[in-house]
């Protein structure tokens, strides 16, 4: 009864954004609607500044019917036996008694809290809760101004993007704390590596470990195939690209991942946004009127959206980057896009991610089949909008030997996958 009495306040909550924010801004597109550079005024209220650029600079949208996204059954089983248990600590910035599932489901609207709640949503999110491993896909640097000449300057394909959750499990044993906090701490580990392309990055990779305690900064190591050697990173290089021309750095892979404490809050508000959260195409198709530097035309719809504010709280980290403009769709808990802001208070970089909601990522799955609906990273786009570069995603890749992709919650990585000497030794067997 309380599980069924949860969902339907849910269902509620979300009807009255819908509602709210229907008149206005649903006047604007329609379903059918095409929109391109020249009709682009039509979205300018339903996008990001960011995800408005790209538009301008040819990326194409179909404007599509919204689907309902419900949340994988463990994890609203899971919402609905511990989210009562989880408060703000008196920093109101650090979350005590969470467990597994959603943290806050109920929000208020005037909660002076609202704002870091929705965050910490986002950080607990039902999409990935106990493991994951994306094996190899790739990304397209390139200059896509249109004013300027539109050509690819890298490549690059990577063997694993893969994390662990200690906390917040709700599918794979041990369930729902791994033993490993007790002793550690850790909330989840995170490893890229290693990077098969280009050539002279080839080796390369990335380790981060990320602590429930809001005084102990993340443990990051990286591997130089240059030096052969794995260096310790601070946390500041986390809001840096992580290659030359690139608009990605590792705060940003997936959503908004920086440590939630280093930042201060502000809710922006409540409407309905669009969003790609129900792909057609996978593999994703490249662009083909903005140079490839994003994906289209694919399927957007109206999605209930929270936006929030992200201010660094200087003195405790310097990230190169000024604050952030979140977006959050209400029933998935993912960020469609993110818009960044330099010191000056300029519009600088967009994070564009696209989905899908299916029992499986491709159609011709064998292993990665779901018993119930997921939602799914396809593609995702960082563009440097002052310089003018973007680094496109592919999940699966387009160039890369798998095809099924993503393995969620399949225990296809434990803690051992996320030492440093394993990326060292992942790295010598691609040298």
């Amino acid at each position: 009864m309380r599980l069924a009495r949860l969902g339907c306040l849910m269902v509620f909550a979300t009807l009255l954004v819908v509602l709210s924010y229907g008149t206005g801004a649903n006047a604007q597109v329609k379903t059918g609607d095409f929109i391109t550079p020249e009709n682009a005024d039509k979205v300018k209220d339903l996008v990001s500044p960011g995800v408005m650029a790209k538009v301008r600079y040819g990326m194409t949208m179909n404007i599509v019917a919204t689907e309902r996204i419900d949340w994988p059954p463990p994890y609203k089983e899971a919402t609905e036996k511990y989210s009562g248990q989880v408060r703000l600590a008196e920093d109101r910035k650090t979350v005590v008694g969470y467990v597994a599932g959603q943290p806050f489901p109920l929000l208020d609207v005037n909660d002076p809290d609202i704002a870091v709640k929705i965050v910490w949503n986002t950080q607990f999110r039902p999409i990935a809760t106990d493991d994951y491993d994306l094996r190899f896909f790739d990304c397209y640097q390139q200059y896509a101004r249109p004013d300027k000449e539109q050509f690819q300057i890298s490549y690059y394909q990577v063997g694993h993007y893969s994390g662990y959750s200690i906390v917040g499990r709700t599918e794979v044993e041990p369930l729902p704390i791994d033993p490993d906090f007790k002793e550690t701490g850790r909330y989840y580990l995170f490893g890229l590596y290693p990077v098969l392309a280009p050539q002279n990055a080839r080796g390369a990779g990335l380790i981060k470990y990320r602590y429930a305690d809001p005084r102990r900064g993340d443990d990051i190591w990286s591997y130089s195939p240059a030096s052969r050697r794995v260096r310790r990173l601070s946390e500041a290089t986390m809001s840096i690209a992580t290659a030359p021309a690139s608009a990605w750095n590792p705060d940003h892979y997936g959503g908004f991942q920086p440590k939630i404490q280093g930042y201060d809050y502000k809710f922006l508000g409540e409407k309905q946004m669009l969003a790609c959260v129900n792909a057609k195409h996978v593999p994703s198709t490249p662009c083909p009127t903005d140079g490839g530097a994003s994906t289209c035309p694919e399927n957007w719809e109206l999605r209930p959206t929270y936006i929030v504010e992200a201010n660094p709280r200087w003195g405790e980290i310097n990230p190169v980057q000024g604050k952030r403009i979140l977006y959050n769709d209400s029933e998935i808990w993912f960020n469609p896009y993110i818009d960044t802001y330099d010191r000056r208070g300029e519009l600088f970089q967009n994070y564009t991610y696209w989905l899908t909601h299916r029992d499986r990522v491709v159609p011709d799955a064998r292993i990665a089949i779901y018993p119930f609906k997921r939602s799914f990273v396809v593609s995702a786009g960082g563009f440097d909008i002052q310089g003018g570069s973007t680094s496109h995603c592919y999940l699966p890749g387009i160039e890369t030997p798998e095809r099924e992709c993503w393995y969620i919650n399949m225990g296809a990585v434990d803690r051992e996958f996320f030492l440093p000497t394993k990326m060292q030794a992942a790295a010598q067997v691609f040298r």
